[in-house]
């Protein structure tokens, strides 16, 4: 354990980097978000080992997703006096029954039993990663901190599918979620050796969500984030039938566009964090800025596969810095109630997936791939003004 984070006050920040604690997260979270996305890429053996239809069976992530949103609204209150360490690291602790109830389930019903502990850890996780990073790192390097973390996800949304595929052809379905158990038992005994103290502070309760979202500006910075993912979700369920059907790409051009998606996206995460210390208003503004001229981009030209291939990645790279610059600005905007602003920023996510999907749905059955792309460019140029002129974002302090 680093000597210098042995214990954390409440609202305390240690004066060094602790990054094997960090790194120790990271490898946490790419072991959750690989869990999430596995049924996904096994979801055929899945079903016929269980008996029934690869509907019923995809239910297995929409479990995850619906626990994982009451959970960010929920898991504040009910650990306020929980030491933080221990709560994340009961985190690791579920993602490995989760999967061992996965392994050894005689049925979906016990998938699913398993299923929603995932989405407990994974809706806690969420909510509290900012506040953590917060304990574990100086100010100044808590958006660096921030990028390792998600930099898990960019990963694991990589890898999951193709491994989850590629391993489940050649070991079984079960025997892949094994893999991911011990995964998780790795993660579990590094934060047992790194993560410090860390108390709770031991006033959160529902009531505290509400006066959060009062303080000035949350609310439109809330808003704001919400229309920014609202925006990606609404593009990127989209993407597919755009591609196969706009660009006019076959299966190993959809699958080399969409890896270059997920490489970009994994290095736009990486390098959010050295540009977030410098200017994170700059950086929430330029987001959503970009990804709407490339959604643009997208419906004006014509079918020219390189480029679009080449805009897909673009999206990736600058939609990758989204959750690392969301993050960072509640630990600047509601330093003393991170773990709320955490679980208002995660319920905010969940209901721009719905939204995106929804909304990108009905305008997609009115004016397929083009009109949902066209829209996803309206609602982030929305986001974009009301950042540019809806609320102030705090500078940084200087780290010593």
């Amino acid at each position: 354990m680093d000597t210098n984070v042995r214990s954390l006050e409440p609202g305390a920040a240690p004066d060094r980097p602790a990054w094997g604690a960090v790194w120790s997260l990271t490898l946490g979270v790419f072991g959750l978000v690989t869990a999430e996305f596995l049924p996904a890429s096994l979801l055929t053996p899945m079903a016929a080992s269980l008996g029934v239809t690869e509907g019923l069976a995809g239910q297995a992530v929409t479990a995850t997703a619906v626990v994982a949103m009451v959970t960010s609204l929920l898991i504040s209150t009910v650990t306020r006096n929980i030491d933080r360490r221990w709560v994340l690291v009961a985190f690791s602790v579920l993602l490995i029954l989760s999967n061992l109830l996965v392994v050894f389930a005689p049925n979906l019903v016990a998938v699913l039993a398993g299923r929603v502990l995932l989405g407990i850890a994974i809706g806690g996780f969420w909510t509290m990663s900012a506040a953590t990073a917060m304990r574990l790192v100086p100010e100044a390097h808590v958006p660096r901190a921030l990028s390792l973390i998600f930099a898990g996800v960019s990963l694991a949304t990589i890898a999951a599918a193709p491994m989850g595929s590629y391993f489940g052809a050649l070991i079984g379905w079960r025997n892949v979620f094994l893999l991911a158990t011990v995964l998780g038992a790795v993660a579990l005994v590094w934060q047992l050796v790194t993560l410090p103290r860390m108390p709770p502070n031991g006033t959160t309760s529902l009531r505290t969500l509400v006066e959060v979202l009062q303080r000035p500006g949350m609310a439109r910075g809330m808003l704001a984030c919400t229309l920014v993912f609202t925006g990606h979700f609404a593009f990127f369920t989209y993407l597919r039938p755009f591609l196969e059907n706009v660009t006019g790409v076959g299966v190993s051009g959809l699958s080399a566009i969409l890896l270059g998606f997920g490489i970009a996206n994994f290095v736009g995460t990486s390098l959010a964090g050295m540009v977030l210390e410098r200017n994170l208003r700059a950086m929430l503004l330029a987001m959503p800025l970009l990804m709407s001229a490339i959604a643009i981009a997208l419906v004006t030209i014509g079918r020219v596969p390189a480029a679009h291939a080449v805009l897909v990645a673009l999206w990736g790279m600058a939609f990758g810095g989204v959750p690392v610059a969301w993050s960072t600005w509640i630990t600047r905007t509601v330093p003393d109630q991170a773990e709320s602003g955490g679980g208002l920023i995660v319920a905010g996510v969940q209901l721009a997936i719905s939204l995106g999907a929804a909304l990108g749905g009905a305008i997609f059955d009115a004016g397929g791939a083009r009109g949902v792309f066209a829209g996803s460019a309206l609602v982030l140029a929305g986001a974009a003004l009301l950042i540019l002129f809806g609320f102030r974002v705090r500078a940084a302090a200087t780290a010593s």
